[in-house]
This record gives structure tokens, sequence and C-alpha cells, in this order.
């Protein structure tokens, strides 16, 4: 599929006060005549969805067709999903970091992994919200009127969520290590992990091996290199090429060579 020169699409930073709220903000509109669809890489982030315009449309690997109205809760995006924007449509997306949702909404929402905020809080409060930036000129002012909103709902982050936000879990066990320093048993480190940031660690390292697997071959297309796919197994710690493509396909549903092919279609919210 060609791509759509008239679609646009960036990213925004958050000042330095808000970077372990929000990782970054994504904007996109479709001004064209035709629709246009891409596929977003998992984040293991939960995302905030705003919608302008016509509606847009997001499909899951089980072919669920999910329309977005006005704004919509997400995540944490565990695997990769396609979406449309039909011409007239803009989105605006918050990237919550590491336990920042929990501390905004007080909970994650394990059983319905998509649904509209107001049903997270009971309240009409992102309605309201959405009215209020569906006013605004520009992105930017709009995310500056969500970083406002937010200020005042968030909680700050206990002991054990900053350790676990914090530590390299490349280096040692870190539910072991945690435990230790906070005096916790490892099994309740590991419910806080998962009830706080909505996954556990064993999952978020699996998604760092595919996720730097996924950076080496955006660096080496980059550069225009030939793939070179045993280096790549041996630099994640992959046991074998299986392992390598079985991850690929659990994550985005198709083989390493074939996300090579479509790389261009593909969106990768980790890559600056």
């Amino acid at each position: 599929m060609a791509l759509h020169q008239e679609y646009n699409e960036y990213r925004i930073s958050v000042p330095q006060e808000y970077e372990n709220v929000f990782s970054h903000f994504y904007f996109a509109e479709n001004p064209s005549d035709t629709s246009v669809m891409k596929t977003l890489l998992p984040t293991y982030q939960t995302i905030l969805l705003f919608c302008f315009g016509e509606s847009a449309s997001m499909s899951t690997r089980e072919k669920v067709i999910i329309s977005v109205d006005k704004c919509m809760v997400f995540g944490p995006v565990r695997q990769a999903f396609e979406y449309t924007l039909p011409p007239g449509c803009s989105i605006l997306v918050a990237n919550f970091k590491d336990d920042a949702f929990y501390r905004f909404f007080g909970k994650i929402s394990m059983e319905r992994p998509v649904q509209h905020p107001d049903e997270l809080l009971e309240e009409n409060c992102f309605t309201d919200l959405w009215y209020q930036l569906s006013e605004l000129d520009s992105a930017e002012e709009q995310v500056n009127h969500i970083l406002a909103f937010c200020r005042p709902y968030l909680q700050e982050r206990d002991s054990t969520g900053e350790l676990l936000s914090r530590f390299d879990h490349n280096l040692l066990n870190a539910v072991k290590v945690i435990a230790e320093q906070t005096r916790q048993t490892e099994r309740n480190i590991q419910r806080k992990q998962k009830e706080q940031f909505g996954y556990s660690l064993k999952e978020l390292t699996r998604y760092n091996r595919f996720l730097k697997a996924v950076k080496i071959i955006e660096e080496e297309t980059g550069k225009q290199n030939q793939i070179q796919w045993f280096t790549i197994i041996d630099e994640c710690g992959y046991y074998d090429q299986s392992q390598l493509i079985h991850d690929f396909k659990h994550f985005i549903n198709i083989s390493p060579a074939q996300y090579l092919k479509f790389q261009q279609e593909i969106c990768n919210p980790k890559s600056e």
C-alpha cells in the first residue's frame, strides 16, 4: 500500500514535570479523500485516544471492529492492531507511562481492555473534556489542556511503584531484589506489578527482547544494510530462529521477514 502524501502524523513531547506520566502524545489527521489504515506495534502502555471529525476504527487480531466516536481507553497494548482514519478524521493519543494510568484512574481494567474512560470514573468528565478539546485550534493546545486537566487527579507514586519503574530488568531478578529492599514477599511485588502496571515483569522482559530486535531491524534498514538474522538472534538472547519468529507472530502476527517488507505501514511508537 502506497503511503498517503496528505496523511499527517507527528509526536508531541511533554514538559519535564510530566515525563513520568506520559511518554509522548501522538497526533494524526487524514485530510485526503481516501481512508488510511496503519498498524500500531505493541507498546505495553495504556493509551487514551480522542477522535475528532469522522469516527476512527480499530481492528483487533480477532477481527473485532471497534468504532471510536469521541474518546476511549485501550490497553495495555500487548499485541499489534490495525487502525483506520477515514477522510476528515483526526486523533490525539495520550500514551501513559509505567504506572501512570493506575495513578490517574486508581485502577486498571483487566476484564475490558477497551472502554470509554468515563466508565472507569463513573462520571462524564472525559466527554466534557472532549468538547473542550474540540474547541481548540491546534494539537499542541489540546495537549496543554489535557495536561492541566490531569494535574489535580494524579496520585503520587508509592515506593514499590518507584522501584519497579526504575529497575533495570535486564540485570537481576527485579521481583526478588525489590522484595528484599522493601521487606515484602515476592508474591506481593508481583501482585503490585500486575495491579499498578497492568502486566507482569515476565511479559515485559519478553516484550523488551522483541523490541530490541525491531530496533536493530530499523537501524539496519535505515543504513540500507542487509539484515543478519542470526546476529539479531544472538544480540537479543533468542535461543534460535524459531523463537524469534514465534515472538514476532505473538506480538504482531507476522514473521520477521514480513515485518521487514511492510515496515513503512507499521507505526512504532517507541521510535523517535
